[in-house]
């Protein structure tokens, strides 16, 4: 399947990410740029689930379904799947929706939004962490596997992700297959933060951001940082997470600048102020969004060559091994000592992510729901 870009509104969707609003990742920022905001990309009843405590401040046209009991597996998992059926029968209304546009191949949302709306028409969007928890939970393996087949559509951001899908589901119908890249917002191209002329010297500014979970690769990275001299390195991530490594911290020596975990402009502002952005990865990324969001603002990439990432950034970013130290030295001192390396990487980085824009992954989405309906 190969469908077109159009610009032009989609048909109505139904959609639901089974994360509390204000859970990090870029899959739940993904969501919100596509189906959240007072003109949203793709048209759409989109939800999160309800967080416990004080609500953050949320988007337009993101409404909250609370269900008690999330969790992975056995009867309680069937019983919370149950809950968020019987919400989103409450919420939605079945004359307004033309398409369903399942989250993630696992997880509660998607086979909730299947029983409660049975009839429509199902496009399932691959991420990275229903791939990664249905390896480790036999009952997520099953919902995936019911989800690709279920699907009248399943789309992958990367090649990695269908070959990665097709181990777990080999009996996935390949024509259902579909490649739409994920994107990010087109401002960025056109309007992108100010970022001063700088060439790195014998001080280099590292950024890490995003999750600090085990996939992730931050413990590699951090050990490795530790026998480096005139590295500095900062990390936006979630408190807890971050409050959760203190003890890997004070047992290599790294005092990290700690950012907090930023909302996306406070992110692009603060990839100003640093030299390259450092993705250690270990096992795969669906995109790795911020990568582009980096380059896009003129951040260069530093990065482990995982699945979905040696395909995103290819040439144009720089590949190491961040669980070998004197690997990481010498990619950095390259970057410190050859002669114009560094604009030629942060040219790369910009051709490289205007191949992405958001509006092409909502064309295309809406297009292929269009086939369907």
């Amino acid at each position: 399947m190969n469908p077109a870009v159009s610009q032009e509104a989609g048909p109505v969707a139904a959609t639901f990410l089974d994360l509390p609003a204000g859970s990090p990742g870029g899959s739940v920022e993904l969501f919100l740029d596509l189906y959240t905001g007072d003109q949203p990309l793709i048209p759409a009843r989109a939800f999160m689930l309800a967080p416990a405590g004080v609500s953050p401040r949320l988007p337009p046209n993101l409404g909250l379904l609370t269900a008690p009991g999330k969790c992975l597996e056995g009867p309680a998992f069937a019983r919370y799947v149950a809950a968020l059926r019987r919400a989103l029968v409450a919420a939605v209304n079945p004359a307004q929706i033309e398409v369903l546009h399942l989250q993630h191949l696992a997880f509660g949302a998607t086979p909730a939004l299947l029983r409660a709306l049975p009839s429509r028409p199902r496009i399932a969007l691959v991420h990275g962490t229903d791939l990664i928890f249905a390896e480790a939970h036999r009952d997520q393996l099953q919902v995936l596997r019911e989800t690709a087949r279920a699907a009248n559509a399943i789309v992958v951001p990367t090649k990695a992700m269908a070959d990665h899908l097709l181990k777990l589901a080999p009996q996935t119908d390949r024509r259902k297959i579909v490649h739409v890249p994920w994107g990010i917002p087109d401002h960025l191209f056109t309007d992108p933060p100010f970022r001063p002329a700088r060439t790195p010297t014998s001080h280099l500014r590292l950024l890490y951001a995003g999750r600090l979970t085990a996939e992730k690769g931050v413990g590699h990275l951090i050990t490795s940082v530790s026998a480096l001299p005139g590295v500095e390195l900062s990390i936006a991530a979630p408190r807890a997470q971050f409050r959760a490594m203190a003890p890997l911290l004070k047992r290599v020596g790294v005092r990290p600048r700690y950012l907090g975990w930023l909302r996306r402009p406070q992110l692009w502002k603060a990839f100003a102020e640093h030299d390259l952005l450092v993705m250690p990865s270990t096992t795969l990324e669906a995109m790795g969004l911020v990568a582009l969001e980096a380059q896009a603002c003129g951040l260069p990439v530093l990065h482990q060559p995982v699945p979905g990432l040696n395909e995103v950034l290819a040439a144009s970013g720089v590949a190491t091994d961040f669980t070998h130290p004197a690997a990481l030295a010498r990619e950095l001192d390259r970057i410190r000592a050859a002669p114009g390396l560094f604009p030629a990487l942060q040219q790369a980085g910009y051709a490289n992510a205007a191949h992405y824009p958001l509006s092409a992954t909502a064309g295309t989405l809406a297009d292929l729901g269009r086939q369907l309906t």
